[in-house]
């Protein structure tokens, strides 16, 4: 017993600093683990359970982020180029709008889909878009973009490849009217800035497909959603929406002569952009207002009812802000074609304009018909159109003017077809909307800005 007593004393004296401090981290670690099981054993068990639980929903949207951001589906571009061998060059190629460029570029996209719907990347192919047509000795070179999505996992060396080898494997087998060299194929992958570049700078084109319900009303009606109609603008006088606009260029909108009866001081007048008036997505200054020479604004028979605004900077086109095409001087948009007009305009005559845009579905009423002893008894002239419908209803209102009455074509690229102009109140029978026809001033308008 002495010797052990020693032997202890002689230990806890004459120890060393490190063997010290390990035995008071031992014994701190056991009072430690003590006094947390009595804290644990004081826990009422509603407390442990929500513990438990929240440290399970923390792990699960740990796991869960790590999850989507391994595997989330993401866009992909690519630049496909080909050279066309039976089909000749035509200057008309080089304008966009013109019908020769549609019909040309409507055979390739639905060339091009039909190869990759009819293959393994079917569920993977988004769309395409041709954003050229270029002459070549032999043809035409035509160059589209491709859209993909693909699990942001998958490699970008893996996707061009499959990509590759389902268009070159594919492409002449499927065409049965175009013929296609197979030794000019190039398709080049596109980062998500220079593919969102090429498209926003295709005019009419939405990067989103959306459905419609049927005929809806802007007075009650439908509201707009984000990149729905891209080319909406509002025009502001003193900060207050004056009247919509529709975007043709970076710098250039289209709109009514009337919205400036009165005020032409461009340092009045700014423009904005996105879906909702507050916020905007964009707003810009006015450098120059351009209205019609023959417009009155003392005569009410709404003759030259067309302005165009030039901005002092730029927009920065994004998928949800860019222009809308222009149609040639020389197209025919038929009666009863399904068009839709958007604005911020009051919901009923002599209202108030709202804050999100709306949309109403119409259809393009004959002159004939519009001008009828009832309807509006001859006053519809060959520069203006009507929309809507003889029963009312549906109808564009105060505040809608200048804005955009659009149709899409067969290839889903949207057009504006007219101009909110006038009308007899709002959505009364008998009484459609009247419109700026827009192929009537198509010259004019490329005179003013050479669009």
């Amino acid at each position: 017993m002495l010797r052990c007593c020693r032997v202890c004393r002689g230990v806890r004296d004459s120890g060393s600093p490190r063997e010290k401090s390990f035995l008071l981290t031992s014994q701190w670690y056991s009072e430690a683990v003590i006094q947390m099981d009595r804290a644990i054993r004081r826990l009422e068990p509603w407390k442990i359970a929500v513990i438990v639980v929240s440290v399970i929903v923390g792990l699960a949207l740990i796991i869960g982020l790590i999850t989507f951001l391994l595997c989330h589906d993401q866009d992909r571009y690519y630049n496909a180029s080909f050279l066309i061998t039976n089909v000749d060059y035509n200057p008309q190629y080089e304008r966009q709008t013109t019908d020769e460029f549609r019909n040309l570029s409507e055979d390739i996209e639905t060339m091009v889909s039909e190869v990759f719907r009819g293959s393994f990347l079917s569920k993977r192919y988004i769309r395409s878009h041709v954003v050229s047509l270029s002459p070549d000795p032999v043809g035409v070179l035509a160059s589209v973009v491709l859209v993909f999505k693909f699990p942001s996992a998958d490699s970008e060396a893996t996707t061009w490849g499959q990509v590759h080898r389902v268009l070159l494997r594919r492409l002449k087998a499927t065409s049965t009217y175009l013929d296609v060299d197979k030794s000019t194929v190039r398709l080049t992958e596109l980062n998500k800035e220079k593919g969102d570049n090429l498209l926003n700078n295709c005019c009419g084109i939405r990067r989103q497909a959306f459905s419609f319900t049927g005929v809806e009303r802007i007075t009650g009606g439908q509201r707009a959603r984000e990149g729905e109609w891209p080319w909406q603008a509002s025009i502001q006088l003193d900060g207050a929406h004056r009247c919509g606009a529709s975007i043709i260029s970076n710098t250039w909108l289209v709109t009514a002569a009337h919205c400036f009866r009165g005020v032409r001081d461009p340092r009045r007048w700014t423009a904005s952009f996105g879906i909702l008036l507050r916020p905007p997505k964009q707003k810009k200054f006015v450098r120059r207002i351009i209205v019609h020479e023959r417009y009155s604004d003392q005569l009410l028979d709404h003759e030259y009812d067309v302005a165009v605004v030039e901005l002092a900077t730029p927009i920065e086109f994004t998928s949800d802000v860019h222009s809308v095409c222009l149609p040639e001087a020389s197209h025919i948009f038929p009666d009863n074609a399904s068009c839709f007009v958007t604005g911020w305009g009051a919901l009923e005559n002599d209202g108030y304009s709202v804050n999100q845009l709306r949309q109403a579905e119409v259809r393009i009423i004959s002159t004939a018909v519009c001008n009828r002893r009832q309807v509006y008894g001859g006053a519809i002239t060959p520069g203006m159109l009507c929309a809507g419908y003889l029963e009312g209803q549906v109808d564009a209102c105060q505040g809608d003017s200048g804005g955009p009455l659009v149709h899409a074509n067969s290839r889903g690229i949207w057009y504006l077809v007219g101009i909110v102009s006038w009308g007899d109140e709002c959505g009364k029978p008998n009484k459609p909307g009247v419109y700026t026809r827009v192929t009537y001033y198509r010259n004019w308008i490329h005179s003013k800005t050479g669009i």
